[in-house]
């Protein structure tokens, strides 16, 4: 793993009052793989993502980003964060958002498209593109929101519960969408949903007792790794109520 790009997290810990939600959490996250955040509602992985971005400061711990022989602080222009509610200019069209947007990112764009090109990426409709974004669906803003970091391509990208309410064909596309790009990022996808992430991920890190811990790859599809994760599940509970 020595020249691969990757995240390391050492001791993340964040609390809010009394209630402490990251208890150092700490893994490695090696590009090129889909890694599913699975944990029940409440557990803190939307924490983790915004103590990962910048958006909270975490009382402890270290996140890094290391590119091949460099290994330095993970930063927030180092992340692409994924809303699971996107927010956009509901005020301009799909097509002058994003003709805004690479005008802005020039400099952080490698290999630039068209504006066309980009919509073609996320199967938006020429119909659709010159639309105001207000009128576009919840699934129709989610890709344009993807397509933003698909665009700047930082390293990394944390998907915040994107898919869970988007009808069946977008969702089908979405996963098509984040299998392609997977080579070229570190994703991570946040969920609760246990069937979406065995279906999606290559690997799955389950966010239990404020800590990280991976489930054999190996287990995936079988029996005993939904057995496993809902052990993991239910001894996070049994912890909370002693």
């Amino acid at each position: 793993m020595e020249n691969q790009t990757h995240v390391i997290l050492e001791g993340i810990r964040k609390s809010f009052g009394e209630k402490e939600v990251l208890k150092g959490a700490s893994f490695t996250f090696e590009k090129g793989k889909i890694y599913g955040l699975l944990g029940r509602n409440g557990s803190g992985k939307t924490t983790l993502f915004n103590c990962l971005s910048g958006d909270l400061t975490p009382e402890g711990g270290q996140a890094y980003l290391v590119q091949g022989e460099e290994r330095k602080p993970l930063l927030p222009e180092d992340i692409g964060y994924v809303f699971a509610t996107p927010i956009l200019p509901d005020f301009l069209t799909g097509y002058e958002f994003l003709k805004f947007y690479t005008d802005i990112n020039r400099d952080k764009i490698k290999n630039p498209k068209t504006i066309d090109e980009y919509f073609d990426l996320v199967k938006i409709e020429p119909e659709d593109r010159h639309r105001l974004i207000k009128g576009y669906s919840h699934g129709m803003k989610n890709k344009v929101q993807m397509l933003c970091y698909i665009i700047t391509s930082p390293p990394v990208m944390l998907l915040d519960e994107p898919l869970t309410s988007f009808d069946v064909v977008v969702a089908l596309e979405m996963k098509k969408l984040l299998r392609d790009i997977k080579k070229d990022h570190i994703l991570i996808f946040s969920t609760h949903i246990l069937q979406l992430a065995t279906d999606l991920c290559d690997e799955i890190v389950v966010l239990s007792g404020g800590q990280l811990e991976p489930v054999d790859s190996s287990m995936l599809h079988s029996k005993e790794f939904e057995e496993k994760i809902i052990e993991i599940l239910k001894d996070e509970d049994d912890h909370e109520q002693q």
